[in-house]
């Protein structure tokens, strides 16, 4: 009999998942559910950088579980044939305005990949080379080049594993559902069970695992960006990505479209609105790079709600007093770095029993929990 698994939450560790639980050795005794109404998810709305190896995280088990998320992220590019608009290594720049801090990046760069072969090559930048490389800016900074860094487009990420895992053994259900007391999904159309739930629900984990009688310390973050319409570049579609210093990434999509942001907002929880504040602050760093832009060239704004924990920290695991139940959330802004990762080591658990390597990468889940 076919196990019967159910994820509540589609966004990039709920795709993630789907994916890797039909297309992993093993997966086709394996019957897969997802649950996903879409509202404020937080990959839906969001577009970044991979690129974790200049980190200032002092999280050792963070940095380690990001570095091999951006390894998984190169190999899932070619294993699932991701187009350039989803997923491309264009390089990533990190720039310094001053010249000892720039000295010194380059010397962490240099450090880090050591035990980092996927950064690729690195390379220190002028102004002048981070303008050539980026024609888009007007005012360029020093940086530092990492080849290895990538771009990647939430949205389009999780449509496409959605895609795929559907054509294996994925049932696809766009709703909300609930747990009751023993773990079994409430549905508008009543009570089902399933051997395993993977509660992958981002901020609003807490709502989804109250049911089961714990409390998971997960708070939300709004978060917003901006995408424009700027100038093409037919020869140039894969720009670098920009990490400038103090500022919003700088994220070149090729074929005229810029993504700038995203913001971090505490305060905002699952508010979902336009802030007039927010954009103007998000046009004006991206303006501080490219004078020539204006509200005009907004073409859209996306927000969405992040997970936070109060160290910063993500986890993953069983839901205490819960067997059958796992939980991942608080990924934060790292979650298109971290989330596919995780979602494999979930998959190895529910396929293979298998978990030996979880304390590489997080402290124990129940002390995400009252």
């Amino acid at each position: 009999m076919k196990q019967k698994v159910a994820i509540i939450g589609g966004g990039i560790m709920g795709a993630s998942l789907a994916y890797f639980l039909g297309t992993l050795p093993g997966g086709e005794q394996v019957d897969v559910t997802l649950y996903d109404s879409g509202i404020g998810q937080a990959t839906s709305n969001a577009a970044g950088i991979i690129s974790p190896w200049l980190s200032k995280r002092r999280n050792q088990q963070w940095y380690q579980l990001a570095k091999d998320g951006a390894t998984l992220l190169i190999q899932l590019s070619r294993e699932a044939n991701l187009s350039n608009d989803i997923y491309q290594q264009t390089g990533t720049i990190v720039t310094r305005s001053d010249e000892a801090d720039l000295q010194l990046l380059l010397q962490t760069a240099q450090s880090r990949q050591q035990d980092a072969p996927d950064m690729g090559t690195i390379e220190l930048l002028s102004a002048t080379d981070v303008q050539e490389r980026i024609p888009l800016l007007t005012h360029a900074q020093p940086g530092i080049f990492i080849s290895g860094g990538a771009r990647i487009d939430g949205a389009a990420f999780v449509t496409e594993l959605l895609r795929q895992a559907q054509t294996k053994n994925l049932t696809f259900l766009p709703e909300q559902v609930t747990l009751n007391a023993t773990g079994d999904i409430i549905r508008s159309a009543g009570i089902k069970h399933f051997d395993t739930v993977v509660v992958l629900a981002g901020a609003r984990t807490a709502d989804v695992l109250k049911p089961l009688g714990v409390t998971a310390k997960v708070r939300p973050q709004k978060g917003e960006l901006i995408e424009l319409n700027v100038k093409d570049y037919p020869t140039l579609e894969n720009m670098p990505v920009l990490m400038p210093e103090g500022e919003r990434d700088f994220i070149p999509f090729g074929h005229g479209k810029l993504i700038v942001g995203a913001t971090h907002d505490d305060e905002g929880g699952f508010d979902l609105s336009r802030s007039q504040a927010v954009e103007t602050d998000l046009l004006a760093s991206a303006q501080r790079f490219d004078a020539d832009l204006t509200a005009d060239n907004i073409a859209q704004v996306k927000i969405g709600t992040r997970a936070y924990t109060a160290d910063f920290a993500p986890f993953f695991g069983q839901v205490p007093q819960h067997p059958n139940v796992y939980v991942a959330s608080g990924l934060g802004s790292s979650g298109l770095t971290t989330g596919p990762v995780i979602s494999r080591l979930l998959a190895n658990k529910i396929l293979y029993g298998l978990d030996d390597n979880w304390g590489r990468y997080t402290k124990p889940t129940n002390i995400y929990f009252d």
